[in-house]
């Protein structure tokens, strides 16, 4: 049965009829095209159906008139600026997720849309336009969103009541020291338990909506639309699956945990330099005699190295950085030099370096001490000490230009 009304005022569809109709019919996603007017030439079952038409209805419609007039906020869109008409008026090709088409009925979908000028010879004919509804996949980003947010409300939360602890007993440097490091250590417990919850009760949940999913989808083999629903169904738990797999790893590094902190520091160079497209390498230089960090010790230098990596790549605009990790018996040291615009005396000494401040702390309550400073050809060198044996005479200037 064709899914084609025949339009007498377009020449062109009755070309593409025999060619078209087949393929049209057996998609799912929406398929239209327009001439040079932004009127519709053809448009298949499911693309009308999807905006709330029978096909005769919508052919020889304007498009743009039709199902992209207004924003999402509401506010009037002009055709001139409508990305899918630049197919045909300026050759210009497009592919967008973050935009919205509109129903016979006044309500908007939000759509995953493609534009692409159709060519006669060297002459620009039209444009052919695909589309699918993509709103159950932004619905499951902003529950993902919601949940992080969440998550990370109730850790600043956490840290908003221990802060204001610290505050009211603050009678004593060493006191405050003190209070830091368990502010620190209740931020990581909490961070660890709330991956640890995510991972156990989330991914259990989006491990078994997979499944029912495959159970579905076998059993709905004969019928073309139900498995391309359940596909995308798939698709969007894989992303979730995704998603909860990123939370859990910006909450707590489970490497870290499991395969200790040499690992986790090289698992985390890699990702920075793939990240930032930066030059550079991880040396780690262990001795075999050098004892193996774990707990709150191996946190900390994670930590340190982590906030290192960050600032290079916020505040240095730099093309390269080098990272050592050397320990021996008695000291683990960390140390990263970058190429960029170098750290300046009043950039440390400003009042909102928390960064250089938390991890100076990080340092000092194990009996370390962190150098950060310009360095004389162009960068910043930043030198972390932290001593494995813990009674170590703690140092007072850990902040030091070098």
């Amino acid at each position: 049965m064709s899914t084609l009304i025949p339009f007498p005022e377009v020449a062109a569809q009755r070309a593409w009829r025999n060619q078209l109709e087949l393929l049209l019919a057996s998609t799912g996603e929406g398929v239209y095209g327009v001439d040079l007017d932004g009127r519709c030439m053809f448009i298949n079952r499911a693309g009308a159906e999807m905006l709330g038409y029978r096909p005769e209805q919508v052919l020889g419609r304007n498009m743009h008139d039709l199902m992209h007039h207004t924003r999402a906020d509401g506010s009037h869109y002009p055709a001139e600026h409508c990305p899918i008409y630049q197919a045909f008026r300026k050759g210009e090709p497009c592919r967008l997720d973050c935009d919205v088409l509109w129903r016979a009925d006044g309500s908007c979908f939000h759509a995953e849309y493609s534009s692409y000028p159709i060519r006669d010879r060297d002459r620009i004919t039209g444009a052919v336009v695909t589309f699918v509804d993509i709103s159950e996949r932004k619905h499951a980003e902003e529950q993902l969103q919601r949940a992080h947010d969440q998550l990370e409300q109730r850790v600043a939360e956490r840290t908003q009541e221990l802060s204001a602890a610290l505050a009211e007993v603050a009678r004593s440097n060493e006191l405050l020291r003190r209070l830091s490091a368990h502010l620190q250590g209740v931020r990581e417990d909490e961070r660890k338990r709330i991956a640890r919850e995510i991972h156990d009760e989330l991914g259990s949940v989006l491990v078994a909506l997979k499944l029912d999913v495959g159970w579905m989808k076998a059993r709905v083999a004969a019928q073309p639309q139900l498995v391309v629903k359940t596909a995308a169904m798939a698709g969007l738990i894989d992303r979730a699956v995704t998603e909860v797999g990123r939370i859990i790893t910006d909450l707590r590094p489970s490497i870290l945990d499991h395969q200790g902190l040499w690992a986790a520091m090289e698992w985390h160079a890699q990702e920075f330099l793939q990240a930032t497209g930066l030059r550079g390498r991880l040396t780690l230089d262990i001795a075999p005699e050098a004892p193996a960090p774990d707990g709150d010790l191996a946190t900390a230098a994670y930590r340190i190295f982590q906030e290192v990596l960050n600032n290079v790549a916020r505040h240095a605009n730099a093309t390269a950085v080098d990272m050592q990790v050397q320990a021996d018996t008695a000291t683990l040291r960390i140390k990263v030099r970058d190429n960029g615009c170098g750290i300046t005396l009043e950039q440390l000494r400003h009042t909102g370096a928390h960064g250089v401040l938390g991890m100076s702390e990080r340092a000092r309550h194990f009996g370390g001490k962190l150098e950060i400073g310009p360095i004389r050809a162009g960068g910043t060198r930043v030198r972390v000490w932290l001593p494995f044996n813990e009674n170590v005479e703690r140092n007072n200037d850990p902040v030091v230009d070098l």
